[in-house]
C-alpha cells in the first residue's frame, strides 16, 4: 500500500467581501478562517466524503484510484479500477456513504464504465471491507457519454435515505429534456436496490424517466441539503451563467442547446414551451466553473452559520453564498483564504462542522480542512 504523511498547513486570513450583491457593515464582520491540509500526494480529488472514526474516503478522477485517509496517512482501497472508463472530464468522481454504512459498510461510487458497445456513465455501490472493497451491485447504468465532457456524476444521500445523482448532458442537444435519456437530470432513486425512489415525479412510468427528479440541466456539479430539508444543485454555465437552483420535483431547468449544440443560448431558456425554473443564483459573466457545495453548519461560523459554500475551478476560490427562508439570495462572500490553493472541486460538511475541500489542478493536489478560528 502507498501511503502519504500528513503535512499541516494553517493559513489565518481575513474574509473580504465580494461585490456580487451589496452588504451592510453588519454583514462584513465574519469570521477569520483556518485552513489545514489533511493530505496531499493526489491528483484530480474529485470527492471527499467522511466515514467513521473520522476516517475519510477520497475519489481521485483520472488515476480511477480510491483512498482511505487514516489519521493523514493515505491507503489505497482495492477495487477493478479497469473497470473505470477514464477520458476528459470523466474517470472516477463522486461517492456517497450510505445512510446505513454503520451496519451495512455500503458506499456508492460514480464513474465512467466500460460496456461491450462503447462506454457509459453509471453509479455502483459496494461494501467496504478493510482496505477493499466488496459486493458490487450497479444501481443504474448507461447514463449518457461521448468523449468524457459533462460527465456530472454528483451522488447526495439525502435526510429520507434516498440517493440522488447529477448527471451531465454528455455535450449532446436533445439529451436534458428528453426525459427518457438520463443525462442532463438530477436522477432519485433507492440505494438499497437501484429502484426509482417513489416520491419521483414519474416514479409509476415503465420508462427511464422514473428515475428522474428534475430535468433541463447541463452539467450537474454539486447537490447539497438545506437544514430545512431543501435540495439545491450547483450547474456550470457555458460562457455565462453557471448556477445555483433550488430543486423543484419534475422542475424543468431550461438548457437545450438545440441542433449542433449551440451554447449561445441561455442556461435557463424561457423561450423553451412549459415553465422553466429560474436558478436561484447565475455567475453572469465570465463564468466561475462552480462545482461540489455543501451547506455550512454551526454557530462557530458566526455570519456564515447557514449559507452555501461552493467551490469554484477557473475562478479558483470558495464562495459563501447566503440564502433566505425562501431560497432568495441574500449576498455572497469570497474568503482571501481560499484562493491561494488553485482551482477547488468538491466541498464537504464534516460531523464537527467544518468543511472539506479538494483541490483540482492535476498535480498536488490535497484535502483541505476549512474551520472558523
Amino acid at each position: 500500500m502507498r501511503c502519504c504523511r500528513t503535512t499541516l498547513l494553517t493559513l489565518v486570513l481575513a474574509l473580504p467581501l465580494m461585490t456580487s450583491v451589496p452588504a451592510s457593515a453588519e454583514e462584513s464582520r465574519l469570521p477569520r478562517l483556518r485552513v489545514q491540509q489533511v493530505v496531499g500526494g493526489l491528483e484530480v480529488p474529485w470527492d471527499v466524503q467522511q466515514l467513521d472514526r473520522g476516517r475519510l474516503l477520497v475519489t481521485e478522477r483520472d488515476r480511477a484510484r480510491l483512498s482511505l485517509v487514516v489519521h493523514g496517512r493515505r491507503h489505497t482501497v482495492s477495487f477493478p479500477r479497469d473497470d473505470v472508463w477514464v477520458s476528459g472530464e470523466t474517470g472516477l468522481m463522486s461517492l456517497a456513504v450510505d445512510a446505513g454504512f454503520a451496519q451495512n459498510r455500503r458506499i456508492h461510487l460514480c464513474h465512467g464504465g466500460r460496456r461491450a458497445d462503447g462506454h457509459d456513465v453509471r453509479v455502483v455501490s459496494w461494501r467496504l471491507e478493510g482496505h477493499r472493497l466488496a459486493d458490487r451491485r450497479v444501481l443504474v447504468k448507461g447514463l449518457p457519454s461521448t468523449s468524457g465532457r459533462h460527465g456530472g456524476c454528483r451522488l447526495l444521500v439525502d435526510s429520507e435515505g434516498s440517493l440522488l445523482v447529477g448527471t451531465g448532458d454528455s455535450a449532446r442537444s436533445g439529451v436534458s429534456r428528453d426525459l427518457d435519456r438520463l443525462g442532463g437530470k438530477v436522477l432519485r432513486l433507492d440505494p438499497a436496490t437501484g429502484d426509482p425512489w417513489p416520491t419521483n415525479p414519474w416514479a409509476g412510468d415503465e420508462r427511464r424517466r422514473r428515475y428522474v427528479l428534475t430535468y433541463g440541466h447541463r452539467n450537474v456539479q454539486g447537490l447539497a441539503q438545506r437544514a430545512d430539508g431543501t435540495l439545491w444543485s450547483v450547474e456550470h454555465g457555458s460562457s455565462r451563467d453557471d448556477e445555483v437552483n433550488l430543486l423543484q420535483s419534475g422542475g424543468d431547468y431550461g438548457w437545450d442547446p438545440g441542433p449542433g449544440y449551440d451554447e449561445r443560448v441561455p442556461m435557463t431558456d424561457h423561450r423553451l414551451p412549459g415553465r422553466q425554473v429560474e436558478a436561484r443564483w447565475s455567475s453572469g459573466r465570465p463564468t466561475l466553473a462552480t462545482s461540489g457545495a455543501a451547506w455550512v453548519r454551526g454557530r462557530e461560523w458566526g455570519r456564515l452559520q447557514g449559507t452555501l459554500a461552493v467551490a469554484a475551478l477557473k475562478a479558483s476560490r470558495l464562495v459563501f453564498m447566503k440564502f433566505d427562508d425562501r431560497g432568495r439570495l441574500q449576498w455572497t462572500r469570497a474568503p482571501r483564504a481560499m484562493r491561494q490553493f488553485g482551482r477547488l472541486r468538491s466541498v464537504t460538511s464534516t460531523a464537527s462542522g467544518d468543511l472539506l475541500v479538494t483541490t483540482s489542478n492535476g498535480a498536488r493536489d490535497r484535502v483541505l480542512r476549512v474551520s472558523p478560528r
